[in-house]
């Protein structure tokens, strides 16, 4: 009976973690609109200047605990390929956004619960219930709505943004595998140091000059905090305790969070449309809660 509340606690609190994680990462895109930098450069320094935030909350999260973890050659492969892929997610996202609309950028993004449940079945050998594909397809459904009104001119910015969810899939799987042997905290502050340093020849190579503003220094400084500490923070922590494919699904609250943040800050369209798919996505992902 304690097991069973145990694992009902995890549930809660991973689900809980993910939609505020999600929802806070569905502003990311209000920082790279307003941002003067290159789409690499952004991603770049979302992540250095995340690593000091990370290093104090992995040493927190391992105060007092002295048990010393080795590594095998698969958790420093998911590690790598963790960081690669989402510094490739996060520098393909960005551009994107030069050539779509937030809420159609995320939207894009958002379709990794597909890639996720293709890899895990292919390449994880995941058991997935019927039902859940069912939700799943009932949350895409939702997420459509919200992006109904977004321009549907823009067809390159869109495949971007699918090809960094193929990214963001990855990213995720990679993530799950990594936190069954360390700590959120030690798996996203390695994951993006690993981030970091694959970004950094691209910015180089795109941008000429890291140099940078002090208008945009905070700028930059406020979307590390934000998007790469505390929203993928959470989103890290509550993949830790639930299974990736729910995880991918629950993360679809961002193009709703987005649609929202784009409406409030930028003026774009928000309709009675994009309310019911939310008001879906949110169904959706409790349906896939409870059966889960």
């Amino acid at each position: 009976m304690s097991e069973d509340k145990n694992i009902s606690n995890q549930l809660f609190k991973g689900v809980l973690l993910l939609l505020v994680g999600a929802a806070m990462l569905g502003g990311s895109g209000i920082f790279v609109k307003i941002s003067e930098s290159s789409p690499s450069l952004i991603a770049f320094y979302r992540s250095l200047f995340a690593l000091p935030f990370l290093y104090l909350w992995m040493k927190f999260e391992e105060r007092g605990n002295l048990k010393k973890i080795n590594l095998t050659n698969r958790n420093r492969f998911f590690l790598f390929l963790g960081g690669l892929c989402f510094a490739l997610d996060m520098a393909i996202w960005n551009w994107s956004l030069s050539f779509t609309s937030v809420a159609n950028a995320t939207l894009m993004a958002n379709t990794a619960p597909v890639f996720v449940v293709i890899f895990g079945i292919l390449l994880f050998g995941y058991k997935i219930k019927l039902s859940f594909i069912f939700t799943l397809i009932l949350a895409l459904a939702g997420v459509s709505l919200v992006m109904l009104p977004g321009k549907q001119d823009m067809v390159f910015g869109d495949i971007l943004g699918i090809i960094a969810a193929f990214f963001y899939a990855a990213y995720i799987l990679s993530i799950k595998d990594i936190t069954n042997v360390l700590k959120p905290a030690k798996t996203l502050f390695f994951v993006t140091v690993i981030t970091s340093l694959c970004l950094l020849p691209a910015s180089i190579i795109e941008a000429n000059d890291l140099r940078i503003s002090s208008s945009e220094f905070y700028i930059l400084l406020s979307y590390a905090i934000f998007s790469q500490t505390i929203a993928q923070g959470m989103i890290t922590s509550g993949i830790s305790k639930i299974s990736a494919h729910l995880s991918s699904l629950i993360l679809l609250m961002q193009p709703v969070a987005a649609a929202f943040y784009g409406w409030l800050l930028l003026g774009e369209l928000l309709t009675s449309f994009q309310l019911l798919g939310g008001l879906i996505v949110l169904i959706a992902i409790y349906m896939a809660s409870k059966k889960n």
